[in-house]
């Protein structure tokens, strides 16, 4: 009996080992995530190997483009604090998507109305699980988040003093969101930021379909170009932001039309 129990620690310690070098391996190579940034009045708050951001909106508010890991939310508190605010003045969460490190701290913000495209409510809320080859294997259960404004591929809302633009960004999951806000294009995990400076697209262990959020990238870059909206950075939550406009997914797009 002892050594079926050393053997099966052994092989459970294998694919722990394994698994954190899958992780590790996928996130190598990235540019890392710049913590206290600020960007066009946005400051970008690193919560572990993730980031949020915070959007003043004017009036004593704030809005949040995700909500960190962290349950407890000490890092998006600690910038709030910084400001002289309380967690009372967030009043909006624009989610980019739901998996729980985007999601984590939004109970900590009861004011806020929080939003995701409406394909993404479900998993969001953890009525349904994300179909990743890794995000699979988690459990579904309910998240105790309840999406109050469920939104729409190309509308605009105002959120105070504040525009944003709202596009489907599907790949990473079904409902993965884009939001451009003071001219900085969030795009969760959609796409990062390599080491050298390029575009690349999401984590294909922790992506529905790769191929999708690679089409979902040209087509979002097509549909700015064509409406020739002011792109001054591009931001994603595991990596820095690009500060080059639109380049790297002029850059991106270009490649995969060549292929």
């Amino acid at each position: 009996m002892k050594r079926v129990v050393m053997i099966v620690g052994g092989v459970l310690l294998l694919l722990v080992i394994a698994a954190g070098a899958i992780v590790a391996t996928t996130f190598m190579g990235r540019r890392p995530v710049q913590d206290g940034a600020e960007i066009s009045g946005a400051r970008i708050v690193a919560d572990g190997i993730v980031s949020a951001a915070v959007i003043p909106l004017g009036d004593g508010h704030v809005a949040l483009v995700d909500a960190g890991n962290d349950s407890e939310a000490k890092a998006l508190l600690a910038d709030l604090s910084r400001r002289g605010m309380g967690p009372d003045a967030v009043s909006a969460i624009l989610l980019t998507h739901g998996h729980a490190d985007h999601i984590g701290g939004v109970a900590r913000f009861p004011n806020a109305q929080v939003m995701a495209l409406e394909a993404e409510v479900p998993l969001a809320e953890g009525r349904v699980g994300a179909r990743g080859p890794a995000t699979r294997l988690f459990p579904v259960s309910p998240t105790g988040i309840r999406v109050s404004r469920p939104l729409h591929d190309g509308e605009s809302i105002q959120l105070g003093n504040v525009t944003a633009q709202v596009f489907a960004l599907e790949g990473h999951t079904g409902g993965s969101a884009a939001y451009l806000i003071n001219g900085l294009l969030f795009v969760g995990d959609s796409a990062d930021t390599s080491s050298d400076g390029h575009l690349i697209p999401s984590a294909w262990i922790f992506s529905d379909s790769q191929a999708q959020n690679r089409a979902s990238l040209a087509r979002l870059d097509a549909r700015l170009r064509a409406a020739r909206l002011p792109v001054q950075a591009i931001v994603p939550a595991h990596s820095g932001a690009m500060t080059d406009g639109l380049t790297q997914l002029d850059a991106f797009a270009s490649s995969a039309a060549a292929r």
